[in-house]
């Protein structure tokens, strides 16, 4: 930590409060010299340039991952309907609740969270406002293992999402790099293809890289963990009290998916949960194309035309309509997929750059109007409304079974039950 020197004592106060360590072990300079000293003489005298700038490169040999193909979601045979899928995977280790775990430790704040956990990022107001923080961690370590490259842009893709989603302006991320052992070709391979794609997606969204950590050699047995480049993202809210939040708000307002949908499951957890199959290359992630869709879904946050939002990414459509009905307790009356998807691959395909907004009918029409001149897909897929999800040609299904099943699997699992 660097501080000012009037803040020092302020400094100091604060840790001897909550009992920690305070000491000042050094001052900067404008040498532009590292100077270590003991007792007084000096240790060590190195120059910062060289130590920062021109660095020895760290490159090991590597090969990289080889290619999957793409699954077609035509190709895959649902096991089961559409609703039973849904309700098998609210309550996946994935996908379920995390309010045992985060109940647990003060996620309040000091009175300033103004987003708690569960949503698409926490939301924290600065002082008394009305500037806020919006807050994210993301990654899918499965995409990084099919695909390190598109893995590696997805990670920071969806962390930019995720702070878009609350009405935030995303601004920097600090990367958590967890891998294996890197003396052997693929595990390097797969850092460095990571590495790659998490520097083409902070360029492309203007989303820079201000701190991080590597943490190599983990493995047991010989078997190294997933590529998992953790991606923590952080953004600006002008006012905290218009962030958006992903609860339906009201019954009858329209619902609308932002984005392309094609279906797309190779690597998804439905694939994977529900089929019982890990194959395939993840969902590619157009960059340009985030970065528009994004825009214009702040945009809509900012217009307060948006009443709900939710980013799509683990479970698909169908997951994220499930959250934002057990968020606010409406449920939702859904139109059936369109004919040129299969109704699986439609609901639980795991298409990058999509959202879900709710708006009001009085502002329907100038938000499709303006999605169309800027030429951003959207559909009507259906209603809020009512006590279930319940979807044309399938069997509707409670929010509080929903809700049952998204709570209760880790707290059982904790308890021995499952």
């Amino acid at each position: 930590m660097v501080l000012k020197p009037e803040k020092e004592k302020e400094a100091e106060d604060i840790f001897r409060k909550w009992g920690l360590d305070f000491a000042i072990v050094g001052y900067t300079t404008p040498s532009k010299r590292f100077v270590v000293k003991h007792g007084g003489k000096v240790m060590a005298d190195l120059p910062i340039k060289e130590l920062g700038d021109e660095a020895p490169l760290y490159d090991r040999p590597h090969v990289p991952s080889p290619a999957l193909p793409v699954i077609h979601a035509r190709d895959i045979a649902p096991p089961v309907s559409v609703t039973d899928a849904l309700v098998k995977l609210i309550a996946a280790p994935d996908m379920c609740s995390r309010r045992w775990v985060w109940e647990q430790y003060d996620h309040v704040i000091g009175g300033n969270t103004v987003q708690r956990p569960g949503g698409d990022a926490a939301v924290v107001r600065i002082e008394d406002g009305p500037k806020g923080l919006a807050m994210t961690v993301d990654v899918t370590p499965r995409y990084c293992e099919a695909d390190p490259f598109e893995g590696g842009k997805q990670a920071v893709a969806e962390a930019w999402r995720n702070i878009t989603a609350v009405g935030g302006k995303p601004l920097a991320i600090t990367d958590n790099l967890n891998f294996g052992n890197p003396e052997r070709p693929e595990i390097m391979g797969q850092f460095v293809s990571c590495l790659r794609g998490i520097a083409d997606a902070c360029r492309a969204l203007d989303f820079p890289v201000v701190s991080g950590n590597v943490s190599l050699y983990n493995e047991t047995n010989g078997r190294g963990i997933l590529p998992t480049p953790s991606i923590g993202g952080v953004g600006l809210l002008d006012d905290f009290t218009k962030s958006a939040t992903l609860a339906f708000k009201a019954e009858g307002e329209t619902i609308l998916l932002i984005g392309e949908t094609k279906g797309w499951l190779g690597q998804s957890v439905y694939l994977r949960d529900v089929c019982g199959r890990e194959e395939g290359a993840p969902p590619p992630v157009d960059l340009a194309i985030e970065k528009r869709n994004g825009d214009v879904v702040r945009g809509m946050i900012h217009a307060g035309t948006a009443t709900a939002v939710h980013d799509l990414s683990d479970g698909g459509l169908l997951v994220a309509l499930a959250e934002m009905a057990m968020a606010g307790n409406i449920g939702a009356v859904l139109d059936a997929a369109p004919a040129a998807i299969v109704p699986h691959g439609y609901w639980f395909g795991e298409d990058q750059a999509r959202y879900v907004v709710t708006v009001r009918d009085t502002d329907l029409l100038g938000v499709l109007s303006k999605l169309k001149a800027v030429e951003v897909p959207c559909v009507q897929i259906g209603k809020t409304g009512g006590d279930t999800i319940a979807i044309a040609g399938e069997q509707p299904v409670k929010i509080e079974t929903l809700r049952h099943a998204f709570e209760r699997w880790l707290p059982d699992y904790m308890a021995g039950k499952n």
